[in-house]
């Protein structure tokens, strides 16, 4: 569905590349994600593959045709659902999605069911300038689905959602995903990435350090533990590599002199391996 051979992006006066030679591909109906701290060229990328920014270097395919040789039906194809929500604030949230509709020929999806989908099927005749933050990205969320394009593209789409419609969120793409769509999320929440990405890649500094499933790059770069937590004289805690653990005396006799109170695996997390991948750490700028 997407496919990105070295591509090169230098924003005008500036004097280093934004975008450093990356390649990449989707698959139809995979979730692929982009991860990286702010600044790393997850929102650059994204804005070149839906053709907000021009003049890159490289060769990008959409749909089988290369990026360059699609005209304005290319919108068609495709659904944006922005960071930031921006909407006209004098018109309700339904009379913003049917102006929107209008700009696409695809037949449009049941605006009011879209609603429903994020909770705002109450709100659908109030004005978006009454709407909170949350509110009005969950509107900005359904208006990329209105016109039912094949290829979606997600900017950090649970940012300032608290964890219901967050969850709510999550749970719309994976049934995206299941209706045989082509997602492609930027994102710095490892957890969103985590749960719903078929692969990940990490970018920093404008260049891909690492690629692939999440559960192969936790298993790649972690060491697979189980950790035993037991009552004595308070809560206390040993882990144990998981190689030879038939053979590991200590931890049987952990398991028969001691009070366990849990036993579970644990696997490095994308955060650690972001880390080791990439020499640098999520800020807190990052994550809000």
């Amino acid at each position: 569905m997407i496919k990105v051979s070295e591509l090169v992006f230098r924003y005008p006066k500036q004097k280093e590349d934004a975008i450093k030679g990356i390649s990449f591909s989707i698959e139809k109906g995979e979730i692929y994600g982009f991860l990286g701290p702010s600044g790393a060229g997850k929102s650059t990328t994204q804005k070149i593959l839906i053709r907000l920014l021009t003049g890159y270097k490289g060769t990008i395919q959409v749909l089988g045709k290369d990026l360059t040789q699609w005209d304005n039906r290319f919108y068609n194809h495709i659904g944006v659902g922005f960071e930031l929500p921006n909407h006209y604030a004098k018109l309700t949230g339904l009379e913003n999605l049917e102006l929107f509709a209008s700009f696409y020929q695809n037949p449009r999806k049941n605006l009011i069911e879209l609603l429903e989908m994020v909770g705002l099927q109450d709100a659908a005749h109030k004005k978006t300038e009454e709407y909170s933050k949350g509110m009005k990205m969950r509107l900005n969320f359904v208006r990329a689905l209105i016109h039912n394009p094949e290829i979606l593209f997600f900017d950090e789409p649970t940012s300032g959602l608290d964890p219901i419609n967050a969850r709510t969120i999550r749970n719309i793409i994976t049934h995206l995903k299941s209706e045989g769509k082509t997602i492609f999320l930027t994102t710095h929440n490892m957890h969103d990435a985590d749960e719903l990405c078929d692969r990940v890649a990490f970018i920093t500094n404008g260049k891909i350090q690492a690629e692939g499933a999440p559960k192969a790059l936790k298993l790649q770069y972690g060491k697979p533990l189980l950790r035993v937590e037991y009552e004595n004289h308070g809560l206390h805690s040993q882990e144990f590599e998981l190689v030879q653990l038939g053979q590991n005396e200590q931890f049987f006799n952990l398991l028969k002199n001691q009070s366990i109170v849990s036993i579970h695996t644990r696997e490095a997390s994308l955060d650690e391996v972001f880390i080791k991948t990439t020499g640098e750490k999520l800020t807190a700028t990052d994550l809000f």
